[in-house]
């Protein structure tokens, strides 16, 4: 990759601040979400090592979200899940798609988001929020303009997407579990994205029966350790 090509991807990626990989996925009755760990502060990673907070995967209650773009996301969320519980419910797509509704003019007059878009192009006023959900209810995507799309087998969202859903794609037909596949999307991710790196995190939960199709009841499996492998 030639030095002009490398500038305009970083360019790209400062602009548009999906600086990050993160995946779900759905398969035999369980749920998966994984992220990636590099955080990227203008051209310096900044790897696991040397932050305290790796996570870009949140939980509340029964699910997990992951965020791509500014790392203030986080702790705005953070505050939002402590301060307006009440005001958040991941059930569904409509569910969702509610919430976020709800959430907006919280995030505009209490959190300070700047709801235009750099190129102020779009029809309704941004979040400036990419977000994936995985819960027993099933995964889900969330756009900035806040459309939900709900996602029968894996998605990815972040700069290392592309590279994600390539090794997605190719592993889960295999006997892969749906935490394998989301790991191979991360370490895929890592290997190619100037965005992303090693260790991974990732978590699992029991989808419900109408969710999965046969599975169990709902039961969430917390598996934060980070590996590099």
């Amino acid at each position: 990759m030639t030095g002009v090509a490398r500038f305009v991807i970083f360019q790209f990626g400062l602009l548009h601040g999906f600086m990050s990989t993160i995946v779900i996925v759905k398969k035999g009755g369980e749920a998966a979400i994984a992220a990636d760990t590099q955080t990227t502060s203008g051209g310096t990673k900044i790897f696991a090592g040397l932050k305290t907070r790796k996570e870009k995967i949140l939980r509340f209650q029964d699910t997990y979200l992951g965020f791509v773009g500014y790392s203030v996301h986080q702790s705005v969320f953070q505050s939002v899940m402590e301060k307006h519980p009440g005001e958040l419910s991941f059930r569904s797509q409509r569910h969702i798609f509610e919430t976020f509704l709800a959430l907006h003019p919280i995030l505009k007059e209490k959190f300070y988001v700047n709801p235009k878009e750099d190129d102020d192009s779009g029809a309704y006023e941004s979040s400036q929020m990419n977000i994936v959900l995985a819960n027993p209810h099933g995964i889900f995507s969330v756009s900035p303009d806040r459309h939900v799309m709900e996602v029968e087998k894996f998605w990815a969202t972040g700069s290392g997407s592309e590279y994600a859903l390539g090794a997605m794609w190719q592993a889960y037909e295999s006997t892969a579990t749906a935490q394998e596949i989301a790991i191979a999307g991360v370490r895929a991710a890592s290997e190619f994205d100037l965005y992303s790196s090693l260790p991974y995190t990732v978590h699992t939960v029991s989808l419900r029966v109408s969710a999965a199709n046969g599975a169990g009841e709902p039961r969430v499996v917390d598996l934060p350790a980070m590996r590099a492998a």
